[in-house]
């Protein structure tokens, strides 16, 4: 699916289902937050530079009940693609609170055990003439909107 194939709902707070469809695959998007910050440590340590000085076990003390605070929906033939911008409680800096984007998908008729972890978002930005970026952000500002986003 593409940003033009897929119709988003406006942002709006986590209902009961998108709450227990996260919550199916919060160890998944926690793995990921570490396996992506550790990546992206060795090849641009800016992407998560927000995280700096905080172990994993800090950088995902996150909960869904606590920490979900919008999601976005969109219907495709094969179920729901579910954005959702999480909070990461122990960050907050000069730029503000910090938030992941994150990715899942929730197949049509067989309830939550089913439903995947698809992605987190990692911007590169701002780029140059030649095409290279200066900005790398794995935690968002709260400002940032919450988006399609296909990684």
């Amino acid at each position: 699916a593409s940003a033009d194939e897929v119709s988003l709902t406006a942002p709006h707070v986590a209902h009961e289902r998108a709450v227990e469809a996260f919550n199916c695959v919060l160890p998944e998007i926690k793995s990921a937050v570490v396996a992506s910050r550790h990546n992206w440590d060795f090849h641009e340590p800016k992407m998560w530079s927000r995280a700096a000085g905080l172990s994993d076990e800090k950088l995902t003390a996150f909960t869904v009940e606590d920490d979900l605070v919008e999601i976005r929906t969109g219907m495709v033939s094969y179920g729901t693609i579910i954005f959702g911008k999480i909070r990461i409680p122990a960050v907050n800096d000069e730029l503000g609170e910090g938030f992941i984007h994150v990715r899942i998908h929730d197949p049509p008729n067989r309830g939550e055990e089913d439903v995947t972890f698809h992605s987190i978002l990692t911007m590169e930005g701002k780029r140059d003439a030649d095409g290279h970026p200066h900005l790398w952000r794995a935690i968002q500002v709260k400002a940032e909107p919450l988006e399609f986003f296909n990684e």
